[in-house]
């Protein structure tokens, strides 16, 4: 399957690796194969290869990944696809950060 990717170093997912219990849940979930097991943990693989869907956080029995659903880069490529611009957002769309990050 190919994989797609959006815009480089910009999605919301984390990981709180102290809280990751193994269960292997956010790898069965995963769309985009982002996850990868590193002996009893859970590790993200491919951060850049995240759409920001959710799947992961909601079905985490441990709450150990947190990720804005819904707001990541999609948004921006829409938004620059739709003003005929390369893809933009501020930082309330997807940063958790004072600066523009798309």
């Amino acid at each position: 399957m190919r994989k797609y990717y959006y815009l480089k170093d910009v999605v919301t997912l984390r990981l709180d690796k102290d809280k990751c219990t193994g269960c292997g849940m956010c790898i069965d979930v995963c769309p985009h194969a982002v996850f990868d097991m590193n002996g009893r943990k859970a590790l993200i693989s491919d951060r850049d290869a995240c759409m920001e869907c959710g799947a992961c956080a909601q079905n985490c029995p441990v709450e150990a990944i947190a990720v804005r659903s819904g707001v990541g880069c999609a948004a921006a490529i829409i938004k620059g696809t739709l003003a005929g611009t390369e893809p933009v957002c501020g930082p309330s769309e997807c940063c958790e950060s004072n600066k523009a990050c798309c």
